[in-house]
């Protein structure tokens, strides 16, 4: 009989307890949807105290006009004054101070500041170099002239003929290789003059006079050197020979350099006895005196190389300022000389004009 039994599959054996759990969970939500009597009595007091209150609307329509101007308003309404810029201190650029000096006496007076970009710049020979050898081409004038064969006057015969007289071949009489004829490969009028940056050139002006000022060789006068009124005019050669040797200036220190922005007469007549070029007068040597102790010149005479060449120089302070502005183009408008006064506070200055 076991073996005539046939298998029954899992699910239809619990079939009959699904059905069985599936009719007690209905009549378990039957039972629990009915509200109690406590939970009844609570929300018919709620309903019945629950009141709104009215909210009031956000958005307002209700726009106020705008009051019209009169020019009353306009006359008093005014608006703030623009503050003026002043740019931040460069913690690169240190004051150098420098002495001014009194003449004739050379006492120190007081004292001045400057940009460490204009007056404490590091030695830089090869720009220096290039700045001269600029300044020597250009003045060169480059007018020597020869004339070739065919500039030279004379007939274009043939001197003897080509062959039979046993010497060698010539042409006319301004042939190269005769006396009175043309010269071959000579020099022609030309222009020397070499280019030179602007900023390397104001760069070379400015270090050297940083050269001068490093080694204790840049004197600054308060105003403009001239000779008192109370020296005769025929005794200012001697006055200022004397005075050359009284500060150890003259030849046997070194000779020394006047630059002045304008001439001064009586400098000029104390020094024309000392072999000295004045303005107008660089090419031309007096013969009174046999010392040449010193020079003096304009701002617009001096280059580079009157600044190195001499043993010293003194220096007016207008001078000084003229030549510091107007060699500054390799600087940014704030590390120029006007922007750095304006940024330290100003201060009497000598306008160069």
């Amino acid at each position: 009989m076991a073996s005539q039994r046939v298998s029954t599959p899992a699910k239809h054996l619990l079939g009959g307890f699904r059905h069985a759990s599936r009719h007690q969970q209905c009549r378990a939500l039957t039972t629990d949807s009915t509200p109690s009597p406590n939970a009844t009595l609570a929300q018919t007091y709620h309903d019945a105290h629950l009141t709104s209150t009215p909210t009031e609307p956000i958005l307002i329509d209700d726009i106020s006009p705008i009051p019209p101007r009169t020019p009353s308003s306009r006359s008093t309404i005014r608006p703030p004054p623009p503050q003026r810029y002043t740019p931040p201190r460069n913690p690169f650029i240190k004051p150098t101070h420098l002495t001014l000096h009194a003449f004739p006496t050379l006492e120190p007076t007081t004292y001045t500041t400057y940009p460490s970009t204009h007056l404490l710049l590091p030695l830089r020979k090869d720009i220096l170099h290039r700045a001269i050898i600029y300044e020597a081409d250009s003045t060169r004038q480059g007018s020597a002239n020869t004339r070739w064969r065919d500039e030279v006057h004379g007939s274009g015969r043939k001197i003897r003929p080509q062959k039979g007289t046993g010497s060698a071949r010539l042409g006319d009489k301004k042939s190269p290789m005769l006396k009175g004829g043309g010269v071959a490969f000579g020099p022609k009028p030309r222009d020397f003059s070499t280019r030179l940056q602007r900023a390397v050139y104001d760069l070379a002006w400015r270090t050297a006079l940083s050269y001068r000022y490093a080694r204790g060789e840049l004197i600054v006068l308060e105003g403009q050197p001239s000779i008192p009124e109370e020296i005769h005019q025929d005794s200012r050669e001697r006055w200022m020979r004397d005075l050359l040797r009284h500060h150890r200036m003259g030849h046997a220190d070194g000779r020394t350099l006047f630059v002045t922005r304008y001439r001064s007469d009586s400098l000029w007549e104390s020094l024309r006895g000392q072999k000295v070029y004045g303005v107008g007068q660089r090419k031309v040597k007096d013969t009174v005196g046999d010392s040449r102790d010193a020079r003096a010149l304009t701002v617009e005479e001096v280059d580079v190389k009157d600044l190195l060449e001499l043993g010293r120089v003194v220096v007016e302070r207008g001078a000084l300022e003229r030549m510091l502005r107007g060699h500054e183009s390799d600087l940014t408008p704030t590390q120029k000389l006007g922007a750095w006064r304006r940024m330290m506070g100003g201060g009497a200055l000598a306008e160069a004009t």
